[in-house]
Formats: C-alpha cells, structure tokens, sequence
C-alpha cells in the first residue's frame, strides 16, 4: 500500500485547523504543516498532530508555501488540504479504499472539490483538483494566487471529495492585491493567471476593467477550453452590469464555439430570454439545459443544480406565463424529484391546487 504525505499551509486557524486534521489523521501516514505567520493559537494545535511543523515567511506567494510544503513531505504521495477543507465520513471511506489499492504507477489523483451547498447542505458548486501527487516526480506548483500543479504520467479520477467548510470569510482583496502588485512589478500572467485575474476584478466590480482582462484572455487563444467558457460566462456578466443586455447574449453564445452546450450557460441564456419576458424562448434554452450531459471530469467549474433542478424549476414558471398549467405543473414536480424539500415547489404546489379544475 502506498504511502501519503498530508502537507498543508496554515495562518491563525485555530478556529478550524483541529477539525480538518480529526477527518483525515488517520488516513495519513505522515502530516506536515508549514505555518506561514499565525499568531494565535495553530502551531499549538498542530502539535498534537505532527512534530513537522515548519515557519516560512509569507511573501504573497501561495504556489512558494505549498512548494516548501511539499519539500518537507517523505512518502510516497503528497495530500494538500486547506485547513478549512474536511473529509466527510463517506469521503473518508472512499479515500481509505482509494489508498489500499492504489497502483504506484499513478502520478495525479484527481478528485471533486465541493465549495457551495444549498441551505440543505447539497452540493451547488463542484469542480475537480488534483489532489494526490506523487512526491519527488517533479510536479510543482505554479501561481502566486490561484495556484496548480500541471499533472504530468498517468492521472486518475478519485470518488472521493473535499468538502470546503469555511467557517469565516477571508481577506476579499487579497488577491487582486497580489494580482496588483505582481502587475505593477513587470510580471507577465500566463492565461491560467490571467483569466483569474479577471475573476478578481469582476468580484471587485470593476466591470470594464474585468471585460477588457477576458477579452484579452480569449483573443490570445492559449487559455484552456473550461476557462474559456468561463471567461466568455464573465464577460456576459460584466455587460449585465454595463447595460449592454446585446452584449451580454452575444457573450453566452460564443461558448458554443468552444464546445458543445454546458447546462449552466443553458441556463444563463434562458435566463437572458426569461428576463426579457420572452418566456417561449426561455423554455427552449432550459429544455436544451436538461439535455445537457454532465461530465465534471472535464475539470471545469460544475453548478449540480443546472442539470436538473433549475431548468425544472424554471421550466416550471414559464409555462405558467404560457398559460400552460398542466406542463407548468409537470416540472414541478420533476424538480421536486431532485429537491424534494424546495420551498419553490411547495409554493408551486399550493398555486396550483389553488387554481380551479379544467373541465373537459
């Protein structure tokens, strides 16, 4: 059996830190903790865990930490986990049946990183990260924010998943901090970092700065197909916000001419038509969003709720404002399939048993 490396970066987590480390000590076969500048209480807790906890200067560079991470790390594989990530207990399972018969001929194992739930504590947001590496194949990581490794040899797919729990927010400027400062010394972005820069700029709300970033990012066709999507996703936000609703359609479709349809830009363009009142043309685009196979082995950012429950739900009101009763109702209750306990549906259904009974 192989043996793993759980090598983390912390800064005051005492809050969370004993909480992700009791989900997966016993998983481990050796756990390092490169602590990067904490003033509370985390080495402290580290210490009941592991002897290997090392201090590194922080210097806005996420990719440096995990690298001096890595360096520490013995076995045969290294596990990154932030300290307000957990294994839950079926993930655990999945982990420890994952380790027993792992062929040591794998390089990257790549597994689900659950980041948004719904207020039932389903999964919203999904997206794969390499998450098992093999130690000392020559992988590192690259990216002062936003940092990843470039997989290189044999990569599988894990079942297993990360569940991100985090219990405060962090620094919101960080990043386009170090973004900033990174521009402001000459650095050149590669697209990876470039496309996230964008991001940073259009949660910061500068919509014209964030457009022009995407723009560029597309134009120079080096970016990755799921990031494409992505950025063409962003710029049709950013002309949202500018007002220029054309714009913002023209955006959408132009993901198309990067592969086929994904349920959740199905879903935004059935939301353009929807909120123009063009209810017709929004069913057709939440139907198109139903058929949508999901594949989140493509590596791109995953919304669950697209490819199923949303275009129901959705599908659901549009074919009310068609006057279409009976249909409106059938997608009720096909989104209630997927969100039994939605207080939507339950609405839906008191309206509807509200509504007089067609006679024939």
């Amino acid at each position: 059996m192989v043996s793993i490396s759980l090598c983390m970066i912390v800064k005051n987590e005492e809050d969370v830190l004993a909480r992700c480390l009791d989900s997966v000590a016993e998983l481990v076969d050796e756990i390092v903790i490169v602590d990067t500048g904490s003033t509370d209480r985390t080495r402290e807790i580290a210490a009941r865990y592991t002897d290997k906890t090392f201090d590194f200067p922080w210097r806005d560079d996420f990719a440096a930490a995990r690298n001096e991470s890595f360096s520490h790390a013995t076995m045969d594989y290294c596990l990154w986990l932030d300290a307000d990530d957990v294994l839950l207990e079926e993930d655990q399972e999945k982990f420890r049946a994952l380790k027993e018969g792992l062929d040591p001929g794998v390089s990257v194992v790549m597994a689900p990183y659950h980041t948004g739930f719904d207020e039932s504590g389903r999964v919203t947001f999904s997206y794969y990260r390499e998450r098992l590496i093999k130690n000392r194949a020559g992988m590192r990581w690259a990216g002062a924010v936003h940092e990843a490794v470039t997989p290189v040899g044999k990569v599988i797919y894990g079942d297993f998943a990360v569940t991100h729990k985090k219990n405060r927010p962090s620094d919101p400027d960080r990043n386009l901090r170090i973004y900033q400062a990174q521009l402001e010394a000459g650095v050149e972005m590669e697209p990876r970092q470039q496309f996230y820069y964008g991001r940073e700029l259009y949660y910061h709300k500068r919509w014209e700065e964030a457009l022009a970033v995407f723009e560029a990012f597309l134009e120079e066709g080096l970016g990755w197909v799921e990031n494409n999507i992505d950025a063409c996703c962003h710029c049709a936000y950013c002309h949202r916000e500018l007002g220029d609703e054309q714009a913002a359609l023209a955006a959408l479709l132009r993901t198309f001419t990067y592969d086929w349809p994904r349920a959740e830009v199905c879903c935004e363009i059935g939301n353009w038509f929807f909120r123009k009142e063009e209810f017709g043309q929004a069913a057709y685009w939440y139907t198109l969003a139903l058929t949508c196979a999901r594949d989140d082995r493509r590596g791109g950012f995953v919304s669950p709720d697209c490819y199923g429950y949303l275009p129901c739900i959705q599908l659901c009101v549009c074919y009310s404002r068609l006057g279409d009763a009976k249909r409106a109702e059938a997608f009720n209750e096909l989104a209630a399939s997927f969100k039994p306990d939605s207080p939507a549906v339950e609405h839906n259904r008191a309206v509807f048993q509200a509504l007089p009974e067609q006679t024939a």
